[in-house]
C-alpha cells in the first residue's frame, strides 16, 4: 500500500504539471487501450467485377498477402471471402471472389480486411452446438465441437473481435480427435458486460477462461489445452498461472499472442507516430487505480503480472507459439524473448511474410503441420 500511495503521489501531481490539455491526451490515449470497439476500416473497396467475379481493393501489406481472407463491408453483403491475388499494382490489388457478389449488389467503399475467413460454426461441417459458460461475469456463450479424446481444446479469440476469430483452427484439432470449446469472455460483445465495461487486457478474462476449464472437466474432459489468439494469449497465460485447474492444463498453443503488454503498446504508439514519453504515461496512468478509472479501466492494470517475459519461471506446460516475424500488429519480440527464457517449455517455429492471426491463411500447410507435430509430439491427440 506504501508504494502504491507513493505512485499516485507521484503520477497525478506529474500529470497536472503537464498541463491540462496533455493530461487530456494521456488519459484518452489509455483509454482506447481499454475500451472494447471493433477495428476501423482498413481498406477500400475499389471496384467489383461480377463477370469475373473479382474485386479490386486498396493495396495495403494485408490485403496484398497470398491466400484466402475474409472482408468486412457494409451494403448487400456484410462479409465475402477472399481468394488469390490476381495482379498488383503500386496502389492497387485485384483479387478473386470466393463469395458470389451478384449484379446491382450494393458493396460500400469502406471495408475491413480479415484473417478471419470462416463466419460460423456451420461452415465447417462438424458437429457443434452452442452452450452457455457459467462464470462471474454471467453466461458466457459459447460453441461446443465434440471429438473422441478427453483432452480438450478451448480456444480463447483476441481484442477486439470474437470467437469466430477461432474457426480456422477447430479442423485441425478435430482431425487429431480433440473436442473443441471456443469461448467468449466479459465485453467482447457476445459475453455479459462488466460493470464498466473495459477490458483488463487479461487480468480480469482469465476468470471466464477458467470458467471454462471447469465447465470442460465437468463435461469429461480430464485435461485442457488452451489456444489463444493476439489478446487470447495473454488471456490464456495468465489462466495458466492463475487458475485454481492450471494442473490440468496440460499445454498452450498461442497465435500471435501478446506476451507483454509494454512491447506491443510501445510498438503500436511509434506505428501511429505517438513520441515518448506519451505511451509509458497513458501505461502509467492505467497503472494507478484512481487514474485508471479516469482513463475508463474498472481496476488498475497490472502491467507486470502480465508480462509473462519476466515471469517465465512460472510456467509449467509445453507451449507452442506462432508468431510471425512480420506480424506488424503484435511484434514478435516477447514470442522470442519467452523461448529464450523457457527453451525447455516453448516450441516456436519460424513464421515469416504472414500478418497479424494470419498465418493459417498464409500459409495454412506449415501452420497445421506446427499444430500437428506439437500436438502429436506432447502425446494429445486421440491416436496418441
Amino acid at each position: 500500500m506504501k508504494s502504491l500511495r507513493h505512485a499516485v503521489a507521484l503520477l497525478v501531481p506529474a500529470l497536472l504539471a503537464l498541463g491540462t490539455a496533455l493530461a487530456f491526451i494521456v488519459f484518452g490515449v489509455a483509454r482506447r487501450v481499454v475500451t472494447p470497439s471493433r477495428r476501423a476500416p482498413d481498406t477500400a473497396i475499389l471496384a467489383v467485377d461480377t463477370g469475373a467475379q473479382t474485386i479490386e481493393l486498396a493495396r495495403t501489406p494485408d490485403t496484398e498477402l497470398p491466400g484466402r481472407y475474409g472482408l468486412f463491408t457494409t451494403g448487400t453483403y456484410g462479409y465475402v471471402k477472399l481468394g488469390a491475388v490476381l495482379s498488383t499494382d503500386e496502389t492497387t490489388v485485384r483479387r478473386k471472389l470466393l463469395t458470389q457478389i451478384e449484379s446491382g449488389a450494393r458493396v460500400d467503399r469502406e471495408a475491413g480486411f480479415s484473417g478471419w475467413y470462416y463466419a460460423s460454426p456451420s461452415e465447417l461441417h462438424l458437429r457443434w452446438e452452442s452452450v452457455l459458460i457459467g462464470s462471474l461475469a454471467g453466461p458466457c456463450p459459447a460453441w461446443f465441437f465434440p471429438a473422441t479424446s478427453s483432452t480438450w481444446v478451448i480456444q480463447v479469440h483476441g481484442r477486439g473481435v470474437t470467437r469466430a476469430e477461432c474457426l480456422r483452427a477447430v479442423p485441425v484439432l478435430h482431425a487429431l480427435g480433440l473436442p473443441n470449446l471456443v469461448v467468449s469472455y466479459r465485453n467482447d460483445g457476445e459475453a455479459p458486460r462488466s460493470r464498466g465495461g473495459s477490458y483488463a487486457l487479461g487480468a480480469a478474462e482469465w476468470r471466464d477462461v477458467d470458467a471454462a476449464i471447469a465447465y470442460a472437466l465437468r463435461h469429461g474432459a480430464e485435461r485442457v489445452l488452451l489456444m489463444g489468439w493476439s489478446m487470447g494469449g495473454a488471456v490464456s497465460l495468465q489462466a495458466a498461472v492463475n487458475s485454481g485447474n492450471r494442473d490440468r492444463i496440460a499445454g498452450l498453443i498461442l497465435d500471435s499472442p501478446v506476451i507483454d503488454w509494454r512491447t506491443v503498446l510501445r510498438f503500436q504508439a511509434r506505428e501511429a507516430g505517438m513520441r515518448a514519453p506519451l505511451p509509458d504515461l497513458a501505461m502509467s496512468a492505467l497503472s494507478v487505480p484512481l487514474t485508471a478509472r479516469l482513463s475508463g479501466a474498472e481496476e488498475a492494470i497490472p502491467f507486470d503480472r502480465l508480462d509473462m517475459v519476466a515471469r517465465a519461471e512460472e510456467l509449467t506446460m509445453p507451449i507452442l507459439i506462432l508468431h510471425s516475424d512480420d506480424d506488424g500488429f503484435v511484434p514478435s519480440d516477447a514470442s522470442h524473448a519467452l523461448q529464450e527464457a523457457r527453451p525447455d517449455l516453448v516450441t516456436m517455429p519460424h513464421f515469416s511474410v504472414a500478418r497479424h492471426t494470419k498465418l493459417w491463411n498464409y500459409d495454412q500447410v506449415s501452420w497445421t503441420k506446427a499444430i500437428t507435430d506439437w500436438v502429436t509430439a506432447q502425446g494429445f491427440s486421440a491416436s496418441a
